[in-house]
């Protein structure tokens, strides 16, 4: 499969309140997860649908940490979390495609939300790898990806790196539209 980044523009669709009567909550999709104080990981935050939810569940002692290779991106980003008064919770990095730039934060993060990105990279291996030095012991990856890109087949695929890497399948939450899996640290 060919491995394309979502065009910086399509940012705006996807940060769109409309995601929410489609079944994708983030506020419910996350709840489960995510409390005060903890630090999150954000890999390909688009313009910040489910960043600024998680900003707020956080709360002022925790962090969320959103990477994306798309300048446009972080900028709409950061507008819309200053706009929403969370930009103060969110460390919003423009990385490369190599790397996620994750050094400063070995074992810091508590859980990753991975939605709709891992499919992107070029290297899935590489990704979970990279997250799963980031994270702590016990932590969590919410992964899950659009059936319109990702047939089963190809999800499988990317349990397996994520497994080869650390994390072993935990249960298999239900989010509209998506192949979805609650992954944890060992």
């Amino acid at each position: 499969m060919a491995h394309r980044v979502c065009p910086w523009w399509i940012g705006y669709l996807l940060a769109s309140p409309v995601r929410r009567w489609i079944g994708q909550d983030a506020d419910k999709i996350l709840a489960p997860y995510v409390r005060e104080g903890m630090t999150v990981l954000e890999p390909g935050p688009g313009m910040g649908f489910f960043t600024i939810p998680l900003a707020r569940m956080v709360g002022d002692s925790g962090r969320v940490i959103a990477v994306d290779l798309q300048p446009k991106m972080i900028a709409a980003l950061k507008r819309r979390a200053a706009k929403a008064g969370v930009g103060g919770q969110i460390d919003a990095r423009v990385t490369s495609a190599e790397t996620m730039g994750l050094q400063d934060v070995t074992g810091k993060i508590d859980f990753t939300l991975a939605f709709a990105v891992v499919h992107e990279f070029p290297d899935t291996q590489h990704f979970f790898e990279e997250v799963a030095r980031a994270s702590r012991s016990g932590s969590h990856v919410l992964l899950a990806e659009p059936r319109g890109h990702v047939n089963d087949a190809m999800f499988e695929e990317e349990l397996k790196a994520a497994a080869v890497s650390g994390f072993q399948l935990s249960s298999r939450p239900k989010i509209a539209r998506s192949h979805a899996a609650l992954l944890e640290k060992k």
